[in-house]
């Protein structure tokens, strides 16, 4: 409960006689430079009436009540410092305050001044925020967002909320890059901003090392990373560089709790311990070759907890060298499959890269074709095969030509067609002759916002390749428009599409992943949510 002192005004006003407008015409319409404009009725045009817009004017007035601190009727006091303000405009602008200062049943509603309880970086901006109910202006950047949002979001005051979540989804990458990300991602999913919340979680997993380079990673809570490990559409180079980017956030949780505890290393010890097997159970450790493998008898992680880690790489080891056994009794616990399902890897042996380059200078229809291989399996044991894949995309639409179709009963006219849709087709050269090829098939596709590339869009299938079936088109990979004629383009001087990279803003980069699926694989990963 706020700690409440309040004044009444004895001030009383006296409401201005309303005209009797109930025969008038339909007014003309003045701008606020005093321009008229005549309404489209026929009766504006019969009489001189007009109706006046000068609510700039009014506004400004209202916001000189603030400014000026005229005739108020209450003082919210935050963090020592007194904000006198209106009754009347903290009820229209806040369902909080039109309950705490209108409900008898609050003691602050017959206090003259509240004190309000508020973290330091809300009571830093409190005037801002407090202005805002007057003015309707605010000055949000990455920096202020966030104590912006939690005024807006304790004190219900929607339309700021909206400003908060729209600017937040438009400047993702910034906020990364200045350290703020995983802030915004554990807050907006603990007050339910689902759509920032979204927009977070898939820059963190499609650009986790991007990510892990701040020192905003450690700020990662211990349950919101382990779901993050969950995850099939991790995008990152392979397994291993996972591993490192977890050992860093372990790194980074004993420096921090090693400067707020003093004298207690066996503390220290016993919740590393903890938070080792808790995060580290979510690497693939399958998903590593057998040289990676090895190569983690070198780790210091692996040397002080020699007991776990020994039991993570046997299981490795069992599937790339056929033991069935352990794999079978892997998958019966809780998550099993996951292990033994491949993420989006970045490295040469599962994708390649695809660049467009001088995109604006681009023919319609042009084609763009690749050829690469990648493996056929993920275990060792089932040798080294590959499978060669040709991948043609098709950025400016697909046109067919007319063409003449001969079937038993004659010839057949196939028509013109032309398809307006960005068009990136996979197909698998050499399919087995008997059975089929199960993949898994991602489009990574590169963009820039506020002046960061990174990964903007994933779009992942799943799919059997067989003799019959050997060809997987993607439609609508990106907005045609969006891509093509952006708002504001370059064609007009204005920006390229967001999709486009490069020093010069006109390379369309794509990275192909083909991963290949076994029996053993998990097709679905928890939510990336917090309970």
């Amino acid at each position: 409960m706020y700690r409440t002192h309040f004044k009444f005004s004895n001030r009383m006003f006296r409401a201005a006689p309303s005209r009797d407008t109930h025969h008038q015409p339909a007014p003309e319409r003045v701008e606020n430079n005093g321009s008229t404009k005549a309404d489209n009725g026929a009766a504006s045009n019969s009489m001189g009436d007009i109706e006046v817009d000068n609510s700039a004017t009014v506004l400004l007035k209202i916001a000189s009540l603030y400014a000026e601190r005229l005739m108020s009727d209450i003082c919210l006091v935050v963090g020592g410092t007194e904000y006198p303000a209106h009754r009347l405009i903290l009820c229209a602008s806040s369902e909080v305050f039109q309950v705490m200062l209108m409900n008898p049943e609050w003691s602050e509603s017959q206090e003259s001044s509240v004190v309000l309880q508020e973290t330091p970086a809300c009571a830093a901006i409190f005037g801002d925020f407090l202005r805002y109910f007057y003015t309707g202006q605010i000055r949000i950047n990455h920096l202020r967002v966030m104590p912006v949002l939690g005024l807006a979001d304790k004190y219900n005051v929607k339309d700021l909320v909206k400003l908060c979540v729209e600017y937040m989804c438009e400047h993702i990458a910034h906020a990364a890059a200045n350290n703020q990300l995983i802030s915004w991602l554990q807050y907006t999913l603990t007050c339910g901003h689902y759509q920032v919340a979204q927009v977070c979680q898939n820059f963190v997993k499609w650009n986790l090392e991007l990510v892990a380079e701040t020192t905003d990673f450690g700020n990662f809570e211990p349950e919101i990373l382990v779901t993050l490990l969950q995850q099939n559409d991790l995008v990152i180079h392979n397994e291993m560089t996972l591993y490192s980017c977890v050992v860093k956030w372990l790194d980074l949780q004993k420096e921090r709790l090693s400067h707020n505890v003093t004298n207690m290393s066996d503390d220290i010890d016993a919740h590393m311990e903890q938070l080792v097997v808790e995060v580290m159970s979510h690497v693939r450790f399958p998903m590593m070759s057998p040289r990676q493998l090895a190569d983690l008898l070198l780790s210091p992680l692996t040397k002080t907890y020699k007991e776990f880690f020994v039991e993570r790489m046997a299981i490795g080891m069992a599937f790339h060298s056929g033991q069935t056994q352990l794999v079978q009794d892997v998958l019966q616990t809780d998550e099993g499959r996951l292990l033994f399902t491949p993420r989006l890897y970045t490295a040469d042996t599962w994708s390649t890269l695809l660049s467009v380059e001088n995109f604006l200078l681009l023919p319609a229809y042009h084609t763009r074709t690749l050829v690469f291989s990648s493996r056929s399996s993920l275990a060792e044991h089932a040798g080294d095969h590959a499978c060669e894949w040709v991948v043609d995309v098709y950025p400016k639409g697909v046109w067919f030509r007319k063409f003449y179709l001969i079937v038993w009963q004659g010839t057949v006219e196939i028509p013109e067609s032309v398809l307006r849709t960005v068009r990136l087709s996979v197909m698998c050269r050499d399919p087995p002759p008997a059975g089929h090829t199960r993949v898994k098939v991602g489009i990574l596709i590169h963009g820039v916002q506020d002046g960061v590339e990174h990964i903007r869009t994933v779009i992942e299938r799943n799919h059997h390749f067989g003799e019959t079936d050997n060809v997987l088109n993607f439609d609508d990979l990106l907005s045609f428009d969006e891509l093509n004629s952006p708002p504001g383009g370059a064609s007009t001087g204005g920006t390229s599409s967001p999709y486009l990279v490069g020093h010069n803003r006109d390379v369309l980069k794509l990275r192909i992943v083909i991963a290949p699926l076994s029996d053993l694989c998990s097709t679905r990963a928890p939510p990336f949510t917090i309970k």
